[in-house]
């Protein structure tokens, strides 16, 4: 039994709650989520990968656009190379299949540490309509790699990109299997404007997000 399990167990032990009546709940819950009316929302209109391009630029999000996913090193080695960064970068374990030797790029698969200044991640979907990316936590996605460096580089597939908030949750209901520790939800770099009203980049997190978009299967 884990740690979080342990805990689980015992608060469902201090609230009379049993696996049958979790299971019970749990069955109420999904049957109010399928059946609820959705409030009003902004109309749906164009195509999702040009607003999400949109949106997420209006943030100061930098996009490329790629075909395939063999050519996300050599997009990410381009990105660096125009800004004169270092083609050194730790990124979630779940991404070293990829071949980032062969773009010049040295690449850790690991949780980022205080010294590190580029992670690169990947993204378990997009919304159009906000530009924000959705990150889940896991042991081979650690939250530090998009939260600790200067530079956040994230990869997304064409496919998971979604309208809305709604559509995200429903996703990640569908596909994402346990819900994972944390769900971050990135909407460009790290801003502030507590001083004077004056946006700043940067002030608690990434300055500068980047992000490849494959529209190939």
């Amino acid at each position: 039994m884990t740690s979080r399990e342990d805990i689980l167990t015992r608060v469902r032990e201090k609230v009379g709650r049993n696996v049958d009546d979790t299971a019970l709940a749990r069955g109420d819950m999904e049957a109010w989520l399928n059946t609820r009316r959705q409030g009003p929302r902004p109309p749906a209109a164009g195509d999702l990968l040009a607003r999400f391009r949109e949106k997420s630029e209006a943030l100061s999000t930098s996009i490329d656009i790629v075909a395939e996913w063999s050519t996300v090193p050599s997009a990410v080695a381009r990105y660096l190379a125009e800004r004169s960064l270092a083609k050194t970068a730790v990124g979630w374990p779940l991404l070293t299949g990829h071949d980032w030797a062969a773009a010049g790029i040295a690449f850790e698969g690991r949780g980022a540490r205080d010294a590190d200044r580029i992670g690169i991640t990947g993204a378990f979907c997009a919304i159009a309509e906000t530009g924000t990316l959705v990150l889940l936590s896991g042991h081979d996605t650690p939250a530090s790699v998009s939260l600790l460096p200067e530079t956040h580089v994230a990869v997304v597939a064409a496919s998971r990109i979604v309208m809305g908030m709604e559509e995200a949750w429903n996703l990640l209901r569908a596909k994402g299997g346990a819900l994972p520790r944390a769900v971050n939800f990135v909407s460009g770099p790290s801003r502030t404007g507590d001083i004077e009203q004056t946006i700043v980049l940067g002030a608690h997190g990434p300055y500068q997000v980047h992000v490849i978009v494959v529209t190939g299967a």
